[in-house]
């Protein structure tokens, strides 16, 4: 289908794209990969009055190292964010996650931050951003804030971005040195978007005891989740493959399950049993 009609400006800094968005009062969007916008724009779901091209803003794509944390512009490419030696080291979960988005195209354009934005319920990125308890940063008219992820996605599509606001980056925790993590996805095969994703990031103590344990499951419902039933069930536990299976038992716990014409609720609900599982052991083992 055809976009409808719609203005077109290439901006250069945060500030300029702020002041864009204030003046296209409430009609302007935020373009850069434009994976997420241009389909909504095809189908007309989107019809704003005018793009801003953000590509362009050379700060935003930018990752470093800030204590604890790695930081990640939100312009930094899918392929960019998989390959780089800081997020290799630190958080090679999310280096996993983000070179099975898409394919080759999708990921040498795709921008972190516009996938975030998105808040797609059917995304690879967000299990990244739940296990490594990400935090948004994003500036607007009021200045710059930051939000955790869980606060930030609310609903599908929706996302507590002000109006008028550019998010600048996500910032990523790291993992104590010990630990090893992963990522296990049922790929839709159609769309190759994940039915069900799976990211475990874990350690294990003195005696086989896990010290550290962050599960997220995305893909099977509205929003992703922390499966936090699981966590507490293994978390200062003697490590045992007959513990790992009935821990995995709780994975859909904390998440509301999806139903479509591909699959039911109930098949999403053994998916995250099946899935977190497998990621488990992975990890342990």
């Amino acid at each position: 289908m055809i976009p409808s009609k719609f203005d077109y400006v290439r901006v250069h800094s945060i500030d300029e794209a702020v002041q864009k968005l204030h003046e296209f009062n409430g009609e302007g969007k935020l373009i850069a990969g434009g994976h997420s916008l241009v389909p909504l724009l095809k189908f007309r779901l989107s019809e704003p009055g005018a793009l801003i091209d953000i590509s362009r803003i050379a700060e935003l794509k930018e990752i470093h190292k800030d204590g604890n944390r790695v930081v990640v512009g939100a312009l930094a490419t899918h392929f960019q964010v998989a390959n780089d030696p800081i997020v290799k080291e630190h958080i090679p979960v999310l280096s996993q996650i983000v070179s099975v988005i898409g394919d080759l195209q999708v990921r040498n354009r795709g921008t972190i931050g516009g996938n975030i934005a998105h808040a797609d319920p059917a995304a690879d990125l967000p299990a990244a951003a739940y296990v490594l308890e990400a935090e948004v940063a994003f500036q607007g008219e009021a200045g710059s804030e930051t939000m955790s992820i869980d606060s930030f996605i609310v609903g599908p599509l929706i996302t507590m971005l002000p109006e008028n606001s550019v998010l600048t980056s996500i910032s990523f925790a790291i993992p104590p040195a010990h630990t090893k993590s992963s990522y296990h996805k049922f790929f839709h095969p159609a769309s190759g978007y994940p039915v069900i994703g799976v990211a475990v990031v874990a350690g294990v103590g003195e005696n086989d005891v896990i010290d550290y344990i962050k599960i997220a499951i995305t893909g099977v419902g509205d929003v992703p989740f922390r499966a936090t039933s699981v966590e507490d069930k293994l978390l200062g536990q003697t490590l045992s493959e007959a513990l790992i299976k009935d821990a995995a038992q709780l994975a859909a716990v904390d998440g509301e399950m999806a139903s479509d014409l591909f699959s039911s609720e109930e098949y999403r609900r053994n998916l995250c049993k099946v899935y977190t599982e497998r990621a488990l052991k992975s990890v342990f083992y």
